[in-house]
């Protein structure tokens, strides 16, 4: 078992390096399998769920070739399956991308349902299915499998309308009909960042996508996808992630690698609460050194408030003078870490998907546990600020999206460290930086 010890109580100083965006990464990978030709795809973020990513695609054929820590060359000529094995498919949220990209090269897909972080229930794949289904697709989910084939071997091109914004039905539909018959046009789309990168990663490769970032997607279905080289845009939300801890810990720290455009969203509730946040090209100078101020915050699709971090703001939140309210508007229950920031001493109370939080003076260390990705991030801050020591465990969560987290946070004068310890619970090994 791995768990990170944490002495909080340390503002943050020095530069952070954004990776490349986790969301964005989990559909290009799986989307290389639409390529007839080698592709190398730059500015791989190191994560557990881009690992599993990559080993499925080596199950089905795939040629992967790594080049560099960031970079990969993927050859999808080979593919002998369109059939998952239930893991390591089973295991992360992306794998629902599989279908759109076998069924829109090959005519049929076997995947895994997805796994990933657990709230508000299982995933829902309604508006996957409806997407597949107007193209011509049929589409059962059974045996713990989403089984899509086109009678017809090759999918056409419809209209489809979500009744939902969704991302990942928005992406898996757009990957479907990138080589379908015809036209397809995808109205209620989701806008997020990575699915205009997906976009851009497909039309490198030769498709024929307009509108991705607006609620209107037209595509028009080409024959073949070539390859060619594709770097991944920076992580919005790691980017945010760093700078909550900012916010909660106080200091000065330089984020760099990212799209600002991507973080106005972000920056603004930050500076509602009293940090300061310089935009620079590529940079963002964030600062706090001042009280934290309340705010209410409500997460909404792009460009809204992510929910992804949820989480962290109301961690902040739990540090700011006065009364803050959160409103969680994406998913049905993603408060369940909230427990934990109780031991620390936060004033927090949940009444269905709203938070009320009371700011208290200091949050105390204790012994806290990762129930997801970004909850784990969330314990991290709130570890960070908090004042004596704090263990958290859980953490393969945190790793599934964030690279090299410890490393990242000791470089900003962070007291954390990750210790191994066998189940007997006789503490074995530690490992510093």
């Amino acid at each position: 078992m791995t768990k990170y010890i944490v002495q909080g109580g340390t503002p943050l100083f020095g530069e952070v390096e954004i990776s490349g965006a986790k969301n964005a990464a989990v559909a290009i990978i799986p989307a290389a399998l639409m390529v007839d030709g080698v592709c190398r795809i730059e500015n791989i973020p190191q994560i557990s769920d881009v690992t599993l990513c990559l080993r499925i695609l080596e199950q089905l054929g795939a040629s992967v070739r790594t080049m560099n820590r960031h970079t990969v060359e993927i050859d999808c000529r080979k593919i002998h399956s369109t059939r998952t094995q239930q893991n390591p498919a089973g295991k992360i949220r992306a794998s629902y991308y599989l279908v759109g990209a076998l069924l829109g090269r090959f005519g049929q897909a076997e995947v895994a349902m997805p796994g990933g972080c657990n709230f508000g229930g299982l995933r829902p794949i309604d508006q996957h299915v409806k997407g597949f289904s107007a193209l011509g697709a049929k589409v059962i989910v059974e045996g713990g499998f989403i089984h899509a084939k086109s009678e017809a071997g090759r999918l056409k091109g419809a209209n489809v309308y979500l009744d939902v914004v969704s991302v990942g039905a928005t992406m898996n539909i757009m990957m479907a009909a990138a080589m379908a018959e015809g036209n397809t046009v995808i109205e209620n789309a989701a806008k997020e960042p990575h699915i205009v990168d997906l976009a851009n990663f497909l039309n490198s490769m030769g498709a024929n996508i307009r509108g991705a970032g607006t609620d209107t997607i037209k595509i028009r279905g080409v024959d073949r996808l070539c390859g060619g080289t594709y770097a991944i845009i920076p992580d919005q939300i790691e980017a945010g992630t760093y700078m909550a801890a900012v916010a909660a810990t106080g200091g000065q720290v330089l984020v760099k690698n990212i799209i600002p455009k991507h973080m106005d969203c972000i920056t603004a509730k930050l500076q509602e609460c009293g940090v300061e946040v310089e935009e620079r090209e590529d940079t963002l100078l964030v600062r706090r050194s001042g009280p934290l101020r309340k705010a209410n915050v409500k997460t909404m699709p792009y460009p809204g408030f992510p929910t992804d971090m949820q989480p962290q703001i109301t961690t902040v939140l739990s540090l700011a003078q006065g009364t803050s309210l959160v409103t969680e508007g994406v998913w049905s229950n993603r408060y369940r870490y909230v427990d934990e920031l109780r031991r620390m001493g936060a004033n927090i109370q949940v009444d269905e998907k709203t938070a009320v939080v009371e700011g208290v003076d200091h949050l105390t260390g204790a012994p806290i546990q990762a129930y997801d990705l970004r909850a784990g991030a969330a314990m991290v801050i709130a570890a960070l600020a908090a004042h004596g020591e704090s263990e958290i465990t859980g953490v393969q969560y945190i790793e599934r999206g964030y690279e090299d987290i410890i490393q990242k946070l000791r470089r900003l004068g962070a007291k954390i460290r990750s210790v191994e310890e066998p189940d007997d619970g006789e503490e074995r090994k530690a490992s510093i930086g």
